[in-house]
């Protein structure tokens, strides 16, 4: 592949994107021939209802009762809140597909409640036929795993939180 092409290809994509966003799609695919056995193959899609499966608990906590409890009652609210800002999330390296097993059937890399020593493999994510082993950046045990298998996810969603 030349650069020229590389180059044709990434504003290819990026007007897919723009596309997807500017029509209120939540997938788009393309084909793209360039000859007999060469081609591009391009699915765009956004994960829609992440953030709000995510902050759904929030507006369910009861209201404080006393000020000690109105004290203590913010921290648990913002971490339950957006999993990304938890100091032990495991965030997306790249937008892909989710993989918990290494091959259908097989028992999951880790599951809640796991510990995981650093650099182990918690998952995998495929990208463009490419499966990605996503290791652990630290060791620790694994306290909630927030994606599911055969899942889309985007770069930077959250994973899994592990402490």
């Amino acid at each position: 592949m030349t650069k020229d092409r590389n180059t044709a290809d990434v504003a290819f994509i990026q007007a897919l994107a723009e596309l997807l966003n500017q029509n209120d799609l939540t997938e788009l695919s393309v084909k793209r021939e360039y000859g007999e056995n060469d081609s591009l193959n391009v699915r765009v899609s956004k994960q829609s209802g992440v953030v709000t499966t995510v902050q759904a608990p929030a507006p369910a906590l009861p209201a404080p009762t006393a000020p000690a409890a109105a004290a203590a009652a913010p921290a648990p609210a913002a971490a339950d809140a957006d999993p990304a800002q938890h100091p032990g999330a495991v965030t997306s390296p790249m937008v892909g597909t989710i993989y918990m097993a290494p091959e259908p059937g097989a028992s999951p890399f880790v599951s809640v409640g796991a510990s995981v020593r650093e650099g182990q493999t918690l998952l995998i994510i495929e990208a463009m036929k490419t499966m990605n082993h996503i290791p652990a950046p630290k060791a620790g045990t694994v306290k909630r795993i927030l994606v599911a298998d055969g899942s889309p996810v985007e770069y930077g969603a959250p994973l899994m939180i592990i402490e």
